[in-house]
């Protein structure tokens, strides 16, 4: 990581990017960094806390104002070649006159013949005064790669004489990745005193702390589920398909080794009430993984800049945090106005392209469900091929699907019985959804419980089905207008395997 670190900022160093805003928490790895990118520049560290530091052995040597300190030291790369580091020095930034002297060194910086002034910003916190926009080059710490993190495991394993197999080394790196060296040895410790060895099974502990990462930075949202992909009545195609992508989750760095590509995600588009987010929670038990879910609303934020910073931040978290499963329910509307000509849904647009970019050149093992009601509104850019390994239709469930819904909503509340004529029932369901069907059930189940009636019967049902009004009638323009939209796309019937509804 700090060799590819190294390189990229000796780079902009050396194209006279003038102030370099490094987004990070970490100052010792950020120190050790700048130190590699120049050994003979002279380097002036303030610290919003202390002052004037001494940036070799962190001494505090004058109190000063950031203000004060910049004058100070503005003219030193008239001399040599100097970085003026600033430490969490985001609040700042809001100040005219610190803006004013930033500026001033900036402009130095690149158009006065013998002046090299670099201005290194170090905070967490990513503020940006529009004064400077055109002058901040924003630098993410680069992530260690697979082959980075096996060293940090190796590293870790020998300075304290333990012995860790090679495929327990492959397991866990992959694991880790989304993870920076400073989470990585923090694992590795918890892992270390709580068995006195690295294995296979830390993979659980490495997943624990990564939803802490989740839960601390607001960002995305951990869902918990019990559901399994048995609950989902019907939608065979779909589940045979997600079945087949869990077998290479299931054993992921083998099948990377092995050339498989990791699979991307799924676009599931339908019907209300059919599946679409029980399918979601099952493809996260069926992976065996984390599900977070991205609320893009969430994210919108009030000032210049910052809607995309969350957006930025959400998905190197769920980066972080991979292998994972990312939910992005109601996709329609989450990207609601891209692409109209209202100025207000400028800031929509761009976080529809930044989205649009990651998902396109992701290399982690993010796995993406994203679900959506009403294919009219969505951004045809979706359903372009490469964005997602397959796009699904869910229909209206089928007669036999319709049979399994049923059972499985009397099965889960334990008033199953082989009375039950399901077949008699299906006739009178044609048109209901997933959702229409369990209010049938729980409605009946309702109704023997107040009149104190033990056993379901078939006609306790119907008389439900009676009372229960199906989507297909209260929603039937937008259903038809949906077959009518699905048409123009080549999406696959989650309903029907091997049929093919484009």
């Amino acid at each position: 990581m700090q060799k590819n670190a190294v390189d990229i900022l000796t780079s902009y160093v050396d194209a006279l990017h003038p102030i370099i805003y490094i987004n990070h928490f970490d100052f010792k790895v950020i120190d050790d960094v700048i130190s590699k990118v120049s050994e003979k520049a002279k380097k002036v560290e303030f610290n919003n806390a202390l002052g004037f530091v001494d940036f070799q052995n962190k001494h505090p040597m004058l109190e000063a104002s950031l203000e004060s300190f910049l004058k100070q030291t503005m003219d030193y790369g008239f001399d040599r070649e100097t970085f003026v580091i600033l430490k969490d020095v985001h609040n700042e930034l809001k100040n005219p006159k610190v803006i004013a002297l930033l500026k001033k060194i900036a402009e130095d910086n690149v158009y006065r013949e013998g002046y090299r002034e670099t201005v290194f910003i170090v905070s967490e916190v990513l503020v940006i005064p529009e004064e400077l926009e055109n002058l901040i080059t924003i630098f993410d710490v680069p992530l260690p790669d697979l082959n980075e993190i096996k060293g940090i495991v190796a590293d870790y394993a020998k300075d304290l004489d333990i012995k860790v197999e090679s495929d327990v080394v492959d397991e866990i790196a992959l694991s880790f990745k989304g993870l920076n060296e400073f989470q990585i040895q923090q694992i590795l410790n918890l892992a270390y005193r709580d068995g006195g060895d690295i294995k296979a099974s830390d993979k659980q502990l490495i997943i624990t702390e990564k939803q802490q990462l989740v839960k601390k930075a607001g960002m995305l949202e951990i869902v918990n589920f019990h559901e399994k992909v048995d609950d989902i009545g019907g939608l065979n195609n779909l589940k045979q398909w997600l079945r087949r992508k869990a077998e290479i989750f299931k054993d992921l760095d083998r099948a990377i080794k092995f050339g498989v590509d990791v699979p991307k995600g799924i676009l599931i588009v339908g019907m209300p009430g059919c599946g679409k987010s029980l399918t979601a929670k099952a493809t996260a038990n069926l992976f065996e993984l984390p599900l977070v879910r991205l609320d893009v609303g969430r994210l919108l934020g009030k000032y210049v800049g910052e809607s995309e910073n969350n957006m930025r931040k959400a998905l190197k978290l769920a980066e972080a945090i991979s292998p994972c499963v990312l939910w992005i329910d109601e996709l329609e509307k989450a990207f609601a106005g891209v692409g109209s000509s209202i100025g207000g849904n400028e800031v929509t647009t761009r976080l529809f392209g930044q989205f649009l970019t990651w998902m396109q050149e992701k290399e982690s093992s993010v796995f993406i469900v994203a679900t959506a009601n009403n294919i009219a509104k969505m951004p045809p850019e979706f359903m372009r091929r490469g964005r997602f390994d397959e796009l699904f239709f869910v229909d209206l469930p089928d007669p036999d699907e319709r049979r399994s819904i049923l059972r499985i909503h009397l099965e889960k509340r334990g008033k199953w019985n082989s009375e039950i004529d399901t077949i008699a029932l299906t006739k009178k369901t044609d048109g209901y959804s997933g959702v229409d069907l369990e209010a049938v059930v729980k409605n009946a189940i309702e109704e023997a419980f107040i009149n104190d009636v033990p056993v379901i019967t078939t006609n306790d049902l119907l008389n439900s089905v009676k009372k229960t009004k199906s989507i297909s009638v209260t929603l039937k323009d937008k259903i038809d207008e949906l077959r009518k939209d699905i048409q123009k796309y080549d999406f696959m019937e989650a309903n029907c395997a091997g049929k093919n509804g484009g």
